[in-house]
């Protein structure tokens, strides 16, 4: 009894020593020994002292409930952590509970145990919500006995660690907080990796740092004998295998979380205070369909920057689950399991800048893709993966059990899709329906929305109908009339006004050879020479500069009607890349076109030029062009093949912004020519033009994408590759290979002698000013462009896809070295390792097996 006394004496002595006295748990960020937070109660939570985070029940479904820790700040309240996130509580009397024993507890419906820290302690405790965000259990000692720190959900907050028993797992999704697919964590070989786990136990896969890179080469050290990661509230993140990055506003105290997002991509968040909003200011992959396992199995993934990500199954595959991709696609109407054990004939499906990572059953180098087809066949493989090696010079093969991380269009290969020939014919149909069908209507048809109701007047009905009807049979004879008056008329018209007309329904002008004859002095000032005209300066009646060719085979070029039906078919083609037609002539034997004067001429003129094109100008031009000639080939305009892209057809304005000229006009030159629906005779420019057209094969778009790629490479090293021979030194000699040759040994010999194969083919009047990566990735698109197999080149798209594609990689480009100033709240490692600008720069674009 004595001692009982004593303790009840001293127990206000003990209270004083908490950091937080009792008395202020009507602050509500204190639990006592023995009490509990109710589901039923909205206000039963735990506030930080600072206002920021709070402890609580937070709804996720119908009558689901999980104890979790938010941020409070943000709009929306910001979940940070959760105790039962796969095994969410009832919502009446479940209850969190510090029971006695020193057990944080909680039930279920009030007596079913789903989660606790299974702790005990003989002395008084107490759990403390605090500033930083992590949940302690306190004992009077002020000892922590658990932390919700020690073991994190999907987000970190600055202080806390992730180590060799603390990973980081994603949610499923952004409203589903269980139990995702993507997990953060230290290797055995204690290396920091993202790794998917996805639905089906047995496919799993290590997605960053890349797999076919050696920890070394990622910047990361297995020479380390502690797993310990963290980030500080200025931003700056750093890991023991010497992974370093920043946010992009480094250096600013601000409140972060760094999060594994259930698309599995690692982002770094800052706050905006004045938006109360979270803002990504750093991530692992700039590109999300990098990230494994994001469509599942049979589908592909693609990015679109208005859209996003988008999963699409392959041809003749529907989607598994409606509700989730990660299971990816399965087979309609046939079974792989017979058509791999070879029961069923088969054939291949050609799916071009397509990859499938991982999962190579063979390897088969320098070889054809013919003989690549041949052992698919003979063996159990679903696809084959068939791409070009620039460093080696020939083609690869890569055969597939399984389709998995599937991904367009960053890629420089080709995927051939295996399926039976049963369903081969049908797949191909419905394909070719999917590209080229483009409607002709584009205004959308309203849903009909009047309603009958019962018991309408069916003889008001029927007058009403009659008065519509007779109306309308009265209102077609007037226009009869007045068309009948107009045509005989119309020859009254003056001059100008049927110009009006003119004009109004074609959007051109129609010339006449006097008025183009003054505007150019007599065709005085010559600007341009092709093979299809001559080119002159002009000042039309309005004032306006214009650039007026005079197409060569006058009175060759059909009838004034057929020449003006096809001019302004083009004259409709509206695009910032494509050179502008204001207007034509069509009178006697005169063909005449008017377009917009270009300031700074064509891109021959300035690559002639020393020093007037800069790197920057010099990859937008090339960009610019590829973008031009996209819209021809695929903006519901198959049959626009330009024929004859070379840098005297490219014209630059006067910001050097390109714009495509003489897109079309080949065809319009031949009209009278018998077989005109075909190409009857080979069009182009010595040194730009594509082999089908001397080996006589169909000429496609793929015509255009040779002559671009050559064109890619004139830009690049200042070079013709019209009859141009180069020797090892560069310079043009009589008895060494053309450009692309000249170009690809450059590179090869650079794998051997370790020297930069880019300031070797660069133009040297760049002085070697020019961004190498930027370089890279332009020529290696540009090689694919002028392969000799059509079917191996990439379109148009595909070309302008990969270039911005580089483009968007550099916003997010990582890691960063922070300022010294983001460093020194972190002084717990030694030897943090850091990416020199010559390892920023080794990274390439394209992804490699």
């Amino acid at each position: 009894m004595d001692i009982c006394i004593f303790f009840l004496l001293l127990l206000p002595s003990l209270f004083q020593a908490l950091p937080y006295s009792l008395s202020a748990t009507s602050d509500n960020h204190i639990l006592e020994q023995g009490s509990s937070l109710s589901v039923e109660k909205q206000n039963d939570v735990l506030v930080s002292p600072n206002g920021v985070f709070s402890a609580g029940f937070s709804p996720v479904g119908d009558n689901a409930f999980c104890f979790s820790i938010r941020f409070m700040k943000s709009s929306v309240p910001t979940i940070v952590w959760m105790a039962n996130r796969n095994q969410p509580v009832n919502g009446k009397a479940s209850k969190l509970s510090l029971l006695r024993n020193g057990n944080l507890i909680l039930l279920d419906a009030g007596r079913i145990p789903l989660w606790s820290t299974e702790t005990t302690s003989p002395i008084f405790v107490y759990l403390q919500l605090h500033d930083s965000g992590n949940l302690v259990l306190h004992n009077i000692k002020n000892e922590s006995l658990w932390e919700s720190f020690d073991s994190p959900t999907d987000t970190l907050l600055p202080g806390q660690k992730i180590t060799k028993d603390a990973s980081l797992l994603s949610s499923k999704s952004q409203t589903n907080y269980s139990s995702g697919y993507y997990t953060l964590y230290f290797d055995n070989d204690n290396v920091i990796r993202l790794l998917f786990q996805g639905p089906d136990p047995e496919i799993s896969s290590v997605y960053w740092p890349e797999p076919n890179v050696r920890p070394f080469e990622a910047g990361r050290t297995t020479y380390n004998n502690s797993k310990t990661a963290m980030f500080n509230s200025t931003g700056y993140f750093q890991s023991s295998d010497d992974l370093v990055f920043s946010a992009s506003d480094c250096g600013m105290v601000l409140h972060r979380r760094l999060t594994v997002d259930p698309d599995g991509n690692l982002r770094f968040y800052s706050f905006d205070e004045k938006n109360m909003e979270w803002v990504v200011t750093w991530q692992a992959f700039p590109q999300p369909c990098r990230i494994h396992g994001i469509c599942g199995p049979n589908s592909l993934c693609k990015y679109d920057h208005a859209l996003g990500r988008r999963c699409s199954c392959l041809p003749g595959f529907k989607m598994k689950s409606n509700l989730d991709w990660s299971y990816g696609c399965e087979p309609v109407g046939f079974n792989y399991n017979s058509l791999v054990n070879n029961s069923q004939e088969s054939g291949f499906v050609h799916l071009a800048s397509t990859e499938f990572y991982g999962y190579d059953k063979d390897f088969i180098q320098n070889t054809t893709l013919q003989k690549c087809k041949e052992k698919c066949l003979s063996s159990q493989c679903k696809a084959i993966q068939f791409k070009y090696s620039a460093d080696d010079g020939y083609y690869n093969c890569y055969t597939k059990p399984q389709l998995l991380n599937g991904h367009q269009p960053y890629f420089q290969g080709d995927i051939y899709v295996r399926m039976p020939k049963s369903v081969l014919s049908s797949i191909k149909k419905s394909m070719k329906e999917l590209w080229l069908n483009c409607p002709q209507d584009s205004n959308a048809l309203l849903l009909n929305r009047t309603y009958e109701k019962e018991g309408q007047n069916r003889l008001l009905k029927f007058v009403l109908w009659f008065a519509v009807s007779l109306g309308g049979v009265e209102f077609i004879c007037i226009s009869l009339v007045f068309c009948f008056l107009f045509w005989n008329s119309s020859e009254d018209l003056d001059k100008d006004t049927q110009e009006y007309m003119l004009a109004a329904t074609t959007r051109f002008q129609k010339f006449s050879y006097d008025e183009l004859k003054k505007a150019t002095r007599g065709f005085h000032e010559e600007i341009g020479r092709g093979a299809g005209g001559i080119v002159y300066k002009g000042i039309l009646p309005d004032d306006r500069v214009a650039a007026i060719k005079r197409l060569i085979n006058d009175g060759h070029g059909g009838e004034a009607h057929e020449f003006h039906t096809e001019v302004s078919t083009i004259g409709r083609l509206n695009h910032m890349n494509l050179i502008e037609m204001w207007g034509y002539c069509a009178e006697g034997k005169h063909r005449i076109l008017v377009y917009e004067y270009m300031e700074n001429g064509s891109l021959a003129s300035k690559l002639s030029n020393s020093n007037a094109l800069d790197w920057e100008k010099r990859f937008g031009i090339a960009l610019g062009t590829a973008k031009g000639l996209a819209y021809l080939h695929e903006e519901c305009l198959e049959w626009v093949l330009h024929c004859d892209v070379k840098p005297q057809n490219i014209l630059l304005d006067s910001n050097y912004r390109p714009k495509v000229a003489d897109f079309g006009l080949s065809k319009l030159q031949d009209r009278g020519m018998p077989n005109n629906s075909s190409f009857s005779s080979i069009r182009g420019t010595r040194g730009y033009m594509a082999p089908e057209w001397v080996y006589n094969l169909p000429i496609t778009s793929k015509v255009d994408v040779y002559s671009y790629g050559i064109v890619a490479l004139e830009i690049v090293t200042g070079k013709k590759p019209a009859g141009s021979q180069f020797s090892e030194s560069g310079m043009m000699t009589e008895n060494h290979g053309r450009l692309v040759k000249w170009v690809k040994e450059k590179m090869i010999g650079a794998d051997t002698s370790q020297t930069d194969w880019t300031e070797e083919v660069a133009d040297s009047t760049m002085s070697g000013k020019f961004d190498k990566a930027k370089l890279e990735v332009l020529v290696k698109v540009a090689l694919q462009c002028v392969e000799e197999d059509k079917e191996a080149r990439p379109t148009m798209r595909q070309v302008v896809e990969m270039l911005q594609g580089y483009e968007e990689e550099k916003i997010f480009d990582t890691p960063k070295v922070p300022d010294a100033s983001c460093e020194s709240e972190l002084p717990y490692f030694d030897n943090i390792g850091k990416f020199t600008d010559e390892e920023n720069n080794s990274r390439t674009f394209l992804m490699g097996h």
